[in-house]
């Protein structure tokens, strides 16, 4: 039994799941997890200064999509899956609540790109969001990584 309890125990501790006891979301793709910077992989979001058009008015789309993962949240535990170490030496991980991928919610719901010039993993969710006018894709907007450019 004790085996098998320790080929558990070592069984997470290299699967690289992180449980939050202290979470900290910085902005729509990037939260602090026990300490642990982490950026969401496969996916980017705009920056928290970024804004978009709609009708004719400014609207603040990078808050929007940080407001829409501290509120997908909530005071649920989220799980992260490390796949590595990005050149900034933050974590690049997948994370997770009640098992629905918050990456994968975030590009559904318009409020985040599939990032492919390092995944194909969203393409499909960016194609609803975009093909249903959702979130930022009823809006004039810049691609987040165009806007870092310009800044």
């Amino acid at each position: 039994m004790k085996k098998l309890l320790g080929i558990l125990i070592l069984g997470l501790l290299t699967c690289n799941i992180s449980f939050a006891d202290n979470l900290k979301i910085i902005d729509g793709d990037t939260i602090i997890l026990n300490g642990e910077k982490i950026r969401f992989s496969g996916i980017d979001t705009p920056e928290l200064k970024q804004t978009c058009l709609k009708d004719d008015q400014e609207v603040p789309c990078g808050m929007t999509a940080k407001m829409l993962l501290v509120k997908k949240i909530g005071n649920v535990t989220i799980e992260c899956i490390s796949e590595g170490k990005d050149t900034y030496k933050r974590t690049l991980a997948e994370c997770f609540v009640n098992g629905e991928s918050l990456s994968k919610f975030l590009v559904r719901s318009g409020y985040a790109f599939a990032y492919r010039k390092y995944s194909t993993k969203f393409i499909e969710d960016e194609e609803f969001a975009k093909a249903n006018k959702l979130g930022m894709w009823a809006m004039t907007f810049q691609y987040p990584w165009d806007f870092r450019k310009a800044s």
